[in-house]
């Protein structure tokens, strides 16, 4: 099949009625982007409808199958294995490159416009994410700040948005911030998986105090987070009877540079130091 990455617009009509709105529609309030900064987060923001969920959710079944097409496009690709798609555990980099959906969804207005607010200027492309727990299953991703992973682009103008294709509740591992945790410095790596507590040898005091009273961010599917790169977030394991699923897009403000005289990920020609990112896998989304 055909690398998505190639084409830098909307594929399909999966998101064509609302890139004819008015971009107005789906601007944050001055109260939202405030709220941001204060923060460290935004959640609730709706971004899909009920036929793009779905839609998106049956592309997603295809990634389970062992020999989809275009697997040979994924960044990274980690899953248990399982032959059951509802108990299927599973990570990936780079959906957009291998189905229209997953493509299209980086075009998605509802999207472009707040992330272009919360970064403050035009917005680019970083790489996307697949995360699936399934039911009365383990799937803890540990305390982290993302920008600790991604020091290989600077300066630090980026954003994350993790988009629920399930409703995430507490019970199914929802997302969880530390308010306020973005003023923070950038922490050492204390890793991701399985025990939650393991940030606390790199934290002062003060800080280890302000992580006991974590915000838990329930969202209906479609809906969204956006967080900034040094929020403290993690989630524990899904222990509901039904799968959690989510997509996430990761943007930088364009400008940023490549840090790193190696492939920015894996499977794709190096950007020098100091270059801008740009090109096939970094299309601007904004203007």
């Amino acid at each position: 099949m055909t690398d998505l990455s190639r084409y830098h617009d909307l594929m399909s009509d999966l998101f064509a009625v609302a890139k004819e709105e008015d971009p107005e529609r789906f601007r944050l309030t001055e109260a939202q982007v405030a709220f941001f900064h204060e923060h460290g987060y935004l959640a609730g923001v709706r971004l899909l409808n009920e036929p793009q969920i779905e839609h998106l959710r049956n592309e997603l079944r295809e990634f389970f199958e062992p020999n989809h097409s275009g697997q040979d496009y994924w960044h990274e690709y980690h899953s248990n294995e399982s032959t059951d798609p509802n108990q299927v555990l599973f990570h990936a980099l780079g959906a957009w490159r291998l189905r229209p959906g997953f493509h299209d969804l980086l075009w998605n207005p509802a999207f472009t416009e707040p992330a272009k607010q919360l970064l403050d200027g035009p917005v680019r492309f970083w790489h996307d994410q697949l995360f699936c727990k399934p039911p009365q299953h383990g799937g803890v991703v540990a305390w982290h700040q993302d920008y600790s992973y991604w020091t290989r682009t600077q300066p630090m103008q980026h954003l994350t948005c993790w988009i629920g294709l399930d409703d995430a509740t507490v019970d199914n591992g929802c997302l969880r911030y530390i308010p306020g945790s973005h003023l923070w410095d950038l922490l050492p790596i204390t890793g991701l998986a399985g025990d939650m507590d393991a940030i606390e040898e790199v934290l002062t005091n003060e800080q280890w105090q302000q992580m006991q009273a974590p915000v838990l961010i329930e969202l209906k599917a479609g809906e969204c987070a956006f967080h900034h790169p040094l929020m403290v977030h993690g989630s524990t394991e899904n222990r509901s009877a039904q799968p959690r699923r989510a997509t996430v897009l990761n943007v930088v403000k364009d400008g940023v540079c490549s840090f790193a005289n190696e492939p920015l990920l894996k499977g794709i020609p190096t950007i020098p130091v100091g270059q801008p990112l740009d090109g096939q896998f970094f299309p601007r989304l904004s203007k």
